[in-house]
């Protein structure tokens, strides 16, 4: 039969080869970070800096994509854009949309698996209380219409969902959804756009999720009267 270790034992497993990892390549991985950090100060920097990668440059934004939502607070639309610009509309926006998903199904497991103590580590207490509130005052629209509010936090919303009684199929077709409007928009600015952002269209695109969100929430309040 097989051994099956107790999840405390394979997360300080776990823990401990990560530490150890750390202690071995400190100096190549504070350099990487740093020259991560570096790459995300601008559309034209994080452009280069995924292209210089070459035939790996996809693999590369969809491990950037991923990195940002369960671990670093970095600004993913700038990866989106620059996917725009690297790899046209239409696989630009596959790659940003689909890399994004499994980015926040990452994220929704590795709460379900190490509870709500490593979640409030990561995110932060004020995040996750902010996340937590939305998710109780929206109930099953709370994920929709946290996705389709920019200012709302993607990670913190994934892992503070992963701590509520909802059932991973709706949280991965509401996120699916509700990511595709400021992917399609952020998207189409790299594709159109190479070194300026057109303000009008992020206005344009910011107009839009808002109007979106009014909708859902009067919708909401209409059935609830009824």
């Amino acid at each position: 039969m097989p051994i099956k270790l107790p999840r405390r034992t394979i997360t300080f497993l776990f823990v401990g080869i990560v530490i150890l990892c750390l202690i071995l390549f400190f100096r190549q991985i504070q350099a990487f970070l740093l020259e991560l950090i570096t790459a995300f100060q601008s559309i034209e920097t994080i452009r280069e800096y995924i292209a210089g990668y070459g035939l790996f440059a996809p693999i590369i934004s969809a491990v950037l994509m991923i990195f940002q939502s369960v671990i670093a607070p970095l600004p993913a639309f700038l990866i989106t854009i620059a996917n725009g610009a690297l790899f046209g509309f239409w696989w630009g926006m596959l790659l940003s949309w689909s890399s994004a998903m499994l980015g926040a199904a990452l994220c929704f497991y590795i709460t379900r698996f190490l509870g709500a103590k490593y979640v409030v580590r990561i995110v932060g207490e004020p995040a996750v209380n902010k996340a937590d509130q939305f998710i109780q005052n929206y109930g099953n629209y709370s994920i929709l219409i946290a996705r389709l509010i920019p200012y709302v936090p993607f990670d913190a919303v994934s892992y503070v969902a992963g701590l509520t009684p909802i059932r991973f199929i709706g949280f991965w077709i509401a996120t699916g959804i509700g990511q595709l409007p400021a992917t399609i928009v952020y998207t189409y600015l790299g594709n159109r756009i190479s070194t300026h952002i057109n303000l009008m269209l992020l206005g344009f695109g910011f107009v839009i999720s808002v109007s979106i969100v009014i909708w859902l929430v009067k919708a909401r309040k209409s059935s609830d009267e009824q």
